[in-house]
């Protein structure tokens, strides 16, 4: 099971807004009019000051540490619709890291009935005994857990978790957890400071028995945005959440980050500084792919930079994105523990709203180990998002192995760099120049003998290469591009390379930023 803790940029969960009390216009409430309700509370917060979070906890729930609250358990047999729909719901305990309680309720019959705390739905064991009977009177939860046979009939299994500001996790069947999706990123790397959204509160609607899907309502708050969310998630051979939001401006805000994914990056095949460690690499995704409003298809190796760097994918109106774990084997990771090679992918379809022109922005933080998310994805619009202002946004989150939906080309397997000198020259080069192999396969390339008319088109940005080639892999394995980058001082030189058959396209896009003071 996922630690509660394990790598989320924590921020604050708000306080209620209390539309339990509130009655329905015909008596019984739908999902269609409590999404409706919720977008209006969300309209009316944004036209009114902010209110900061104030912890309410119990004095016995203050000051736990780590080991206590990790040893407080939910018990499953206490779980909301237990043995009464395939979807089961249990809860996450306040304190430590979560002091601000979230709000939740039930959507039934018609009925909106608010889901209290109370001690006697957890477990207190080893450490957290201390804390049993103290924490009577907390406000609500930190989060909760869907739980659903993802696997197995006879067993339900974690597939989706909200905990941690507007923080929230998927898995798919045969995975562990892995990336993180946020309801809204605020001023990601901006000098300023990042902003961290909050959902305040949640509403479940019930399920049919045999249902597959099941719809979270969310009400979200912060300084600069207020926001009504509806999540529609389907279970079963493929995880996928439609997402449907409606965003309110209490303030100016300098970059609003959409459908931002966030996960961990610490080295990998495209690495360029050693690490002492007995694992090939270690990552929860390795590259972002896009797929722009032209129909062209991005890959972009992930890396964990000695600097915060931010790199824009510039687009209109995009058809997708997504943080990617391409590689599935066991082999190229080593790692038991973590098995990242189950880790998810998670693939952004745009479905309608306010997208336009924009780009898809990229931040990439240096981290001195896995503990830390420090790779972020989200779309960001050129326009800005002024006070008073409203937009609306729809889009799929969908859970996959390594293949996004759509049609994607022949798509990049390998990407690896060096000092580009000759073994044995006498003379050799600087350090700077660069020798780059990226390895293509898949798609229109399968089948192709050694000599079929593969090009290599290639652009870069600043500096210049040479050396340009493509050569056929033994076993008929896919095609390699290889090539000599020669910096220019210390600017960064933005590569592009794609693959052609007979002059046209028929890879993706490899694109790859060298930063020469990364050596």
């Amino acid at each position: 099971m996922w630690s509660p803790v394990c790598r989320f940029v924590l921020g604050a969960i708000l306080g209620a807004a209390g539309l339990s009390a509130a009655a329905a216009a015909d008596g019984a409430w739908t999902a269609e009019s409590l999404f409706e309700k919720v977008t209006t509370l969300a309209a009316d917060r944004a036209n009114a000051a902010f209110e900061p979070p104030v912890a309410s906890l119990p004095e016995g729930l203050r000051d736990i540490t780590y080991d206590q609250y990790r040893a407080i358990r939910f018990r499953p047999e206490r779980a909301l619709w237990r043995d009464e729909t395939r979807f089961e719901v249990q809860f996450f305990h306040p304190g430590f890291l979560f002091p601000h309680p979230v709000m939740m309720h039930t959507l039934e019959g018609g009925d909106v009935r608010p889901i209290a705390f109370g001690q006697d739905l957890f477990r207190y064991d080893a450490e957290a005994a201390v804390l049993e009977g103290k924490g009577g009177g907390a406000a609500g939860f930190a989060g909760f857990r869907l739980h659903y046979p993802l696997n197995s009939r006879d067993h339900k299994d974690e597939v989706v978790v909200f905990l941690g500001a507007s923080y929230f996790r998927l898995v798919g069947p045969g995975q562990v957890y892995g990336l993180s999706t946020r309801g809204l990123a605020i001023d990601t790397a901006a000098p300023e400071g990042e902003e961290f959204p909050a959902f305040r509160e949640f509403w479940l609607v019930r399920p049919e028995p045999e249902d597959d899907s099941m719809t979270i309502l969310a009400l979200l708050d912060s300084p600069s945005v207020s926001g009504a969310y509806r999540f529609d998630i389907t279970a079963a051979d493929e995880v996928r959440v439609d997402v449907e939001k409606h965003l309110f401006a209490r303030a100016d805000v300098g970059k609003l980050g959409i459908a931002p994914l966030t996960s961990m990056y610490f080295f990998g095949e495209a690495s360029v500084r050693g690490h002492d460690d007995f694992r090939p690499r270690a990552h929860d995704s390795e590259g972002l792919q896009v797929l722009t409003g032209a129909g062209e298809w991005i890959w972009r190796p992930l890396a964990n930079p000695r600097l915060v760097r931010a790199a824009s994918l510039r687009d209109q109106d995009p058809r997708g994105f997504g943080l990617v774990q391409r590689n599935r084997d066991f082999g190229q990771y080593l790692d038991l523990e973590a098995e990242y090679h189950r880790r998810p992918s998670q693939w952004v379809t745009p479905m309608g709203g306010d997208w336009g022109v924009g780009a898809v922005e990229l931040v990439e933080i240096p981290t001195p180990d896995e503990t830390n998310d420090n790779i972020v994805a989200y779309w960001v619009s050129d326009r800005a998002f002024a006070a008073g202002e409203r937009r609306d946004y729809r889009y799929r989150l969908t859970i996959f192995d390594d293949i996004p939906p759509g049609d994607p080309p022949a798509r990049v397997v390998r990407t690896r760099s060096g000092w580009g000198a000759v073994p044995g020259a006498p003379d050799p080069p600087p350090r700077s120049l660069r020798r780059y192999i990226v390895d293509f396969a898949g798609g229109a390339l399968d089948g192709l003998g050694p000599d079929a008319a593969v090009e290599v088109r290639l652009d870069t940005t600043s500096g210049s290469v040479d050396d340009v080639g493509v050569r056929w892999l033994p076993g008929g394995e896919g095609w390699r591009a290889t090539f000599l980058l020669e910096p220019q001082g210390q600017q960064p030189a933005d590569l592009r390379l794609v693959l052609t058959l007979d002059g046209s396209p028929v890879t993706e896009t490899w694109n790859h930023v060298w930063y020469p003071d990364e050596l």
